[in-house]
């Protein structure tokens, strides 16, 4: 996956664990125990905001993340294969012919997704 600046930004600031390659979880294989990471990340969000956020699923950082990107002027088929997500545009017979990873189109989405939440956080106006 190309990353923005941005992102390899935050991850290169992660300490790399001993006889662990991944950067998420704990112990061997991939990351699991979504439900406490996710109250976990409430609690630091309410801590920032001084109250309770509004109820949110993980999965509404997808949905954001793909309406944002189609406002920034991403084509959809794009979004989708920044989300690894097949519907649409890579389902039925287009998903049988068409194997192109759009490496190029999701660096540039990402990283117009990157410059994107650099401004918000750096509070200026877009």
């Amino acid at each position: 996956m190309p990353l923005s600046a941005p992102a390899l930004a935050v991850l290169s600031g992660i300490p790399r664990r001993e006889r662990r390659n991944l950067v998420f979880g704990e112990g061997v294989g991939a990351f699991s125990g979504w439900s406490k990471a996710k109250a976990a990340l409430d609690g630091r969000v309410a801590s920032a905001l001084g109250r309770a956020p509004a109820p949110w699923r993980l999965h509404d950082i997808r949905r954001t993340v793909a309406t944002r990107l189609a406002d920034l002027g991403v084509r959809p088929h794009v979004i989708e294969a920044a989300l690894n997500h097949i519907s649409g545009h890579k389902a039925g017979v287009a998903g049988v012919y068409n194997r192109a990873a759009y490496a190029a189109e999701k660096r540039a989405a990402l990283t117009l997704w990157g410059d994107h939440l650099s401004t918000l956080i750096e509070g200026k106006s877009q």
